[in-house]
C-alpha cells in the first residue's frame, strides 16, 4: 500500500487468524477495512487449535526454524523475517495476552485458553475501527473490465466495491469451522491454476 491509504477500501474475506492479522496490517497502513465472515463469530478454527489452548508460535530461533522446513524454505523468508516469533510474542503480550514457552519450544497463551488469543485479536480490530460482517458468505471476488479486483459479491447477492480484496479463507482442513476451500474457487474463477487438494 502507498503512503496515503486513508481513502482505500479494503475487504478481507475470512475472520480467522490470517484474516484478522491481514485486517490489522491494512488498517495500520491507513485503509478502511471490512471483514466478511461466513460464521457467526471470529476464529472458529483458532478456538480449537492446540486442544483449545492455541499453540501460537514457536520459540525456536529463526535460522533453526528453517532447518525444519522440508521443502523450499526460501518461500517463507520474507514472511518469517518480516514478522518473526519474537514479533508475534510481543504483539500478543502488548495486547494483554502474554505467551509462555512449553515443551518442544511451543508458545501458548499464559492463560492456557485459545479464547484469550481471539480476544486480543478482536480487541485490536475494534481499536482500529475494523468492521466485521458475520454470517455473510462471499460468493465471488469481482473484477472489472481489465481484470482488476474491484469488490465482492455476497451469497445474498449484495455487490460491495473495494480497492483491494484480501482472501484469507484457509484451505479445506476443517470444513465444520468454515474451511471449505472457498479461496480455491475464487482463484480458479480469476483464472489461476489450482493444484489438486485433498
Amino acid at each position: 500500500m502507498g503512503e496515503n491509504n486513508s481513502h482505500l477500501e479494503v475487504i478481507v474475506i475470512g475472520c480467522g487468524a490470517s484474516g484478522m492479522m491481514a485486517a490489522i496490517a491494512a488498517a495500520e497502513a491507513g485503509a478502511r477495512v471490512t471483514i466478511f465472515e461466513k460464521n457467526e463469530k471470529p476464529g472458529k478454527k483458532l478456538f480449537i487449535t492446540g486442544k483449545g489452548r492455541c499453540n501460537v508460535t514457536t520459540a525456536v530461533d529463526t535460522p533453526l526454524f528453517f532447518d525444519g522446513v522440508i521443502r523450499n524454505p526460501r518461500f517463507l523468508y520474507s514472511a518469517i523475517y518480516g514478522f518473526d516469533s519474537k514479533a508475534v510474542t510481543d504483539f500478543f503480550s502488548d495486547r494483554g495476552c502474554p505467551l509462555v514457552k512449553e515443551r518442544g519450544d511451543r508458545m501458548f497463551p499464559e492463560s492456557g485458553k485459545s479464547s484469550d488469543v481471539i480476544k486480543a485479536l478482536t480487541k485490536e480490530l475494534a481499536r482500529l475501527g475494523i468492521r466485521i460482517r458475520y454470517n455473510t458468505p462471499v460468493k465471488e471476488v469481482l473484477r472489472d473490465d481489465v481484470g482488476a479486483v474491484c469488490g465482492i459479491l455476497t451469497e445474498s447477492g449484495e455487490r460491495i466495491s473495494a480497492d483491494a480484496v484480501i482472501v484469507c479463507t484457509g484451505g479445506r482442513s476443517y470444513p465444520s469451522t468454515g474451511s471449505t476451500g472457498d479461496g480455491y474457487r475464487f482463484a480458479e474463477r480469476a483464472g489461476l491454476s489450482v493444484s489438486d487438494t485433498y
